[in-house]
């Protein structure tokens, strides 16, 4: 008996991914496509099946309910092969799926990718830039790295902080040749600042740093704290960075810091499944961590 004609499994991947993350622009980081991309994607979905399965809710998404009953049987489809493809791999070298905030992936953790995938350990590593959080317990991933205020447990989750850097102002030196007078936190206020997706964590640093009423913030808006401090590195501004991010950029001169503070916003944490904490993998690549992030 002939099996009937099937969607295109790139659609059914970014319709699933669509409706376990509820948000269009967070598929497209998982999936790593721009948001445009999985949009067509399961619009061109909804054509071929002739139903609609996903609504605009707000600034997120919804599933009909023609959409929650195709959706929990697309994946247990994905759990099926996800299963699958783990049993047929050969086990040879060990393997690490991490997906981490793309900030951190790109400018302490890609520099330093080689003391894992070289010698002496030699591992398989793919390292996921994203604002996603994998499903663990599918196997979507094997480890996970976030910035948060607390430690995340979820469930059958277990997290560890790795390290808690001071965040502060950082400027080219000669963006500040141009604009000497930034000497107070009102001066920083008052200019034109690089944001990542909102004016939000500028807000909470200015009101930790000691601003009782933060003023209306000015900017461009650059999503992801690697480009905002890439900005900042080209002159365009004034970024807010921590210890972690930018230490190599502090030794070097290429950027400076625009004026001393001592506030901390959180720690970056390390998150995998309990009852994979202790495997030797996840325990080298936690010391690891703590090694490549430490300031």
């Amino acid at each position: 008996m002939s099996r009937p004609r099937l969607p295109p499994l790139i659609a059914l991947r970014a319709f699933e991914a669509v409706g376990r993350t509820g948000s269009v622009r967070a598929a497209g980081d998982e999936l790593a496509v721009s948001h445009t991309v999985v949009s067509r994607h399961v619009q061109n979905l909804q054509k071929s099946l002739g139903i609609v399965l996903v609504r605009g809710e707000g600034r997120g998404v919804t599933l009909t309910e023609a959409g929650v009953a195709f959706h929990a049987q697309i994946s247990q489809a994905f759990d099926i092969i996800a299963r699958a493809t783990v049993a047929v791999r050969p086990a040879t070298r060990p393997a690490l799926n991490i997906w981490c905030i793309p900030g951190l992936a790109n400018r302490r953790l890609l520099p330093r990718l080689p003391e894992l995938t070289g010698p002496p350990r030699n591992w398989e590593v793919n390292l996921q830039p994203t604002l996603s959080h994998p499903d663990l317990a599918r196997g979507e991933a094997d480890a996970e790295i976030v910035f948060a205020d607390v430690i995340e447990v979820r469930g059958a989750l277990m997290a560890e902080p790795l390290v808690r850097p001071r965040v502060f102002p950082v400027a080219s030196p000669a963006y500040l040749a141009r604009y000497p007078a930034l000497s107070s936190l009102s001066d920083l206020a008052a200019i034109a600042l690089i944001h990542e997706e909102s004016t939000e964590q500028w807000e909470r640093w200015f009101a930790l740093a000691g601003i009782d009423v933060v003023p209306p913030l000015r900017g461009q808006r650059l999503w992801h704290a690697h480009l905002a401090i890439e900005a900042a590195r080209l002159g365009q501004g004034v970024a807010i960075a921590n210890d972690v991010l930018v230490a190599d950029d502090l030794g070097s001169g290429t950027l400076v810091e625009v004026m001393t503070s001592a506030v901390y916003m959180g720690s970056y944490q390390l998150v995998a499944l309990k009852e994979r904490w202790n495997d030797p993998v996840i325990a080298a690549l936690r010391d690891w961590l703590k090694q490549a992030l430490a300031v």
